[in-house]
């Protein structure tokens, strides 16, 4: 996984501390722990956390890097599908719209 620097980008000079511990902690040490859980299976749980928790403005990053991470169409069609039922019809159709953006090829 390439060294994030998302947090450094956008909140750097405004949250340092926080955007440290996105970059460094979060993506770093948590992410890269892939002998413990691949990156394939955190992004599926992150997508999931994110739908659940109606955070979109992250949602289409993850979706990005889920895709980035092996994910395939099938995968997060099924993933969405499933957490309609749990977290809300309006979550999941908010992530197919993006989600059929990232997969359309």
């Amino acid at each position: 996984m390439k060294k994030q620097t998302a947090g450094r980008d956008n909140l750097g000079d405004f949250a340092p501390q926080f955007a440290t511990f996105n970059d460094d902690v979060l993506f770093g040490e948590v992410w890269s722990r892939e002998d413990k859980l691949s990156a394939h299976d955190r992004s599926m749980i992150t997508i999931a956390a994110l739908i659940a928790t109606g955070n979109t403005e992250q949602i289409e990053a993850h979706l990005t890097l889920g895709k980035q991470n092996g994910i395939t169409k099938d995968e997060i069609v099924e993933e969405i599908t499933q957490l309609a039922f749990y977290t809300g019809w309006p979550h999941a159709w908010s992530t197919f719209n993006r989600a059929k953006e990232i997969w359309k090829d």
